[in-house]
């Protein structure tokens, strides 16, 4: 029987390589994005809005049984505290952290029906440890950690599964806005500083969003049957020192 997913944010960046392996492996994909994206069914909604996220898988749980959940939806936010107003914090939040819970809210009934599911959180290495001017961001990948945690605690009798993956410095749209915004705010070559990032990692080189969909795939899998509250930090050992 064919298993469906339904990820948010999947239709650029790490979500659109995770929406092309597990389409590529037989699921049945319904991406939550405003854009439409080149891989699964496509469900336009903003995921900022509660009301509009319960009714699409709402929608797609009258016709599917959802076997996995993908929270993707985030932006980055570089600031330090002093430097992030309300409006940007809320708004922050209102994607990275708020869309999440939306999302794990509305599929829990169905994955309880069914007796098994799977959620993922796609956090950050910032998870675990803090970088310069990401106030903001930092705190909500802390909070999808902790969204992790909970959930798995909360709803292992039910046989459900929450883990969150977290990624380091990965080559997506989202890492090369940052650095062309850093070098516009600072005039740095970016050959230079994308150079300099990958040299930063102990691998010497920047993530690809394919391995972090690789990393998602197996954790969706019966293979990782027992893997559930965990923070999975793949970042080439940056971590590690």
């Amino acid at each position: 029987m064919q298993k469906t997913l339904v990820l948010t944010g999947g239709s650029s960046g790490i979500g659109l390589a995770i929406a092309a392996k597990f389409e590529t492996n037989g699921f049945n994909v319904f991406n939550l994005d405003i854009q439409p994206g080149i891989h699964g069914q496509f469900v336009e909604c903003d995921v900022t809005n509660h009301s509009a996220v319960c009714s699409a898988i709402a929608d797609i749980a009258n016709k599917h049984s959802i076997n996995l959940l993908i929270c993707n939806a985030g932006k980055h936010f570089s600031a330090n505290i002093e430097a992030t107003s309300e409006a940007e914090l809320l708004a922050l939040f209102n994607l990275n952290v708020k869309g999440a819970f939306s999302a794990t809210q509305a599929v829990l009934p169905s994955m309880k029906s069914n007796g098994k599911g799977v959620i993922l959180y796609i956090a950050s290495e910032q998870a675990l440890v803090a970088k310069t001017n990401s106030f903001a961001y930092n705190l909500s990948k802390h909070a999808l950690a902790s969204m992790a945690k909970t959930t798995a605690v909360d709803y292992a009798k039910f046989n459900i599964r929450a883990n969150a993956l977290c990624p380091g410095t990965i080559e997506t749209p989202l890492y090369h806005n940052a650095i062309d915004q850093y070098c516009k705010q600072s005039g740095a070559d970016k050959a230079e500083v994308h150079a300099q990032e990958a040299a930063m990692q102990p691998l010497g080189r920047i993530g690809q969003p394919e391995e972090v969909a690789a990393m998602a795939y197996f954790l969706a899998s019966d293979d990782a049957s027992f893997v559930t509250g965990s923070l999975q930090v793949m970042d080439g050992g940056y971590t590690a020192g």
